[in-house]
């Protein structure tokens, strides 16, 4: 193990961030408006941030954290018919994967203020230690009620895991530094995208599926271990921010109502759909009266105000949109239409899981040659053009290699700019003000999931047949997956507009 390192929030030196032994840092111009790309003094090599590096435990262990919700996004998904055929309440079972996912969205902007109030480190072991003991409430359940409440546990740690993993690599690197571990973290992400539906199916047919979850514990302990021994932040300069109780329960609850809606109205009757989205606005209009007025508001809505964060939080919305929306679909159009197995259907989309994190690791050296928002703007390209060969070259008669060349480019073209857009936002806020920032990125990236979601869904709902098993099926499925990609190549376009708004940016002269 290394010597520890401390993130220091008050540094005077490097302002918003803890100086890091680099010569130069990110910097921000007035407002957070002009965002600069600082390289350091001395090349970043793997040596100095890699994981036998002086801070290599703590992106060991920040990756083995990340690991753990990566793989539980996958690994799931196989063993699904056998839990539901040894717990029964299988009419239940899509609230297994809802209520994680609410959960999770939910909480990750409230996490991101107590990160820039109590800490990142205390957030973060606070995370794993309830995903910690979601897993184990899930490895022991009896019932399907009890593995929904698990799963509400396990999606409320990794909401804090998440953003502090970002916001942790955001304040021990430098910049320059961050392009160099971006590849790093998003090979945890590709990875778990092949590991885990191949895990989950080795344990519910060869051990157990209560293993899918109990193999969490060793890797938490030993996450939440390497964190404490190497990573420790000083004081803040100053008292303690208080905390914004009548904010966080308003977001929360707004937030919950809002997502129940889109993710689940479809199965409840209209009045409560129509019900839910009312009370939505009521509590998210309440909490921006309230954010407005009061001191420490649990995320303040002016910071969006500021060009680089509200754009990128735009662009992380569509992210949100295309990304899941495509995962949902994109088999369904391969079965459906195509006719063709589960196992190719899982190519199609895997060659888009593939594509993200393959550029994500490229994303690095591009921003630092040409800025944040020209990274972005080549990523949105690619998206629109993915999207458009979607349009006019799948059908009915397409090969599967066509659905996985255009999803390629489209996973391709998201590397280039969720990543960037983010490092963007970050690097523009000072430290007490980044978990926010990250939060709130990570909070529309998932907003807009449920929304493509629900739209996507609408949009196949009206022209397909639903089949015995719940799933769209009929003639009409194929005109329903080509509106989708219209849809598709239209939220690109929203994606293009939002990364075009940032402002302009340029690597630092090497004296900056």
């Amino acid at each position: 193990m290394g010597a520890a390192v401390s993130a220091v929030p008050g540094n005077t030196t490097c302002p918003g961030q803890p100086c890091t032994g680099s010569a130069h840092h990110d910097r921000r111009g007035p407002r957070g408006r002009r965002v600069t790309s600082a390289a350091p003094a001395q090349p970043v090599t793997r040596r100095s941030v890699g994981l036998r590096s002086e801070r290599g435990p703590i992106l060991g262990s920040l990756m083995l954290a990340a690991a753990l919700v990566a793989l539980d996004a996958t690994i799931l998904a196989t063993a699904a018919q056998t839990i539901a055929r040894e717990l029964g309440g299988f009419e239940r079972l899509p609230w297994v994967f809802s209520v994680y996912m609410l959960a999770q969205a939910v909480s990750v902007p409230v996490y991101g203020r107590l990160a820039d109030v109590l800490g990142r480190k205390r957030v973060m072991l606070a995370g794993i230690g309830l995903f910690l003991l979601g897993s184990v409430l899930c490895g022991l359940a009896p019932s399907m009620t009890w593995l929904i409440a698990g799963r509400v546990v396990q999606g409320l740690g990794a909401g804090a895991v998440m953003p502090m993993s970002m916001t942790i690599v955001a304040d021990v690197y430098t910049l320059a530094e961050r392009a160099k571990t971006q590849g790093y973290l998003a090979s945890v992400w590709a990875m778990s995208s092949v590991v885990g539906p191949t895990l989950g199916g080795v344990f519910s047919q060869f051990a157990s599926w209560r293993w899918i979850f109990w193999i969490n514990v060793p890797l938490c302990l030993l996450a939440a271990g390497m964190l404490w021994r190497s990573f420790h932040e000083s004081g803040r300069d100053g008292g303690r921010e208080p905390i914004d109780y009548v904010g966080a329960a308003l977001l929360t609850t707004g937030s919950t109502a809002l997502l129940l809606g889109l993710l689940e109205g479809a199965s409840l009757p209209g009045t409560l759909t129509a019900g839910l989205f009312v009370l939505a606005v009521l509590l998210l209009g309440g909490f921006a009266w309230w954010a407005l007025r009061t001191a420490h508001p649990v995320f303040d809505l002016r910071v969006l105000r500021r060009r680089v964060i509200g754009s990128s939080t735009g662009a992380a919305l569509m992210v949100g949109v295309i990304v899941l929306g495509l995962s949902t679909y994109i088999p369904i159009y391969a079965q459906g239409v195509l006719d063709v197995g589960p196992l190719v259907a899982g190519f199609a989309l895997a060659a888009m899981m593939l594509g993200w994190p393959l550029t994500a690791t490229w994303s690095g050296s591009f921003y630092l040659r040409i800025g944040f928002r020209a990274t972005g703007l080549i990523g949105s390209t690619l998206v629109i053009a993915g999207s458009l060969l979607a349009v006019f070259l799948l059908g009915e008669d397409s090969a599967v290699w066509q659905v996985g060349a255009t999803t390629f480019l489209i996973g391709a073209g998201m590397g280039l700019t969720a990543v960037p857009t983010l490092i963007a936002a970050q690097t523009s806020a000072p430290w007490h003000e980044r978990g926010a920032v990250t939060g709130i990125n990570m909070f529309s990236r998932s907003i807009g999931s449920a929304v493509g979601v629900a739209v996507f869904g609408a949009i196949v709902n009206a022209h397909a047949q639903v089949g015995p098993d719940g799933t769209p099926e009929g003639p009409g499925l194929a005109q329903a997956m080509h509106l989708v990609f219209i849809a598709t190549a239209a939220c690109a376009a929203l994606m293009l507009l939002a990364v075009a708004l940032m402002p302009k940016d340029r690597p630092a002269p090497a004296g900056e």
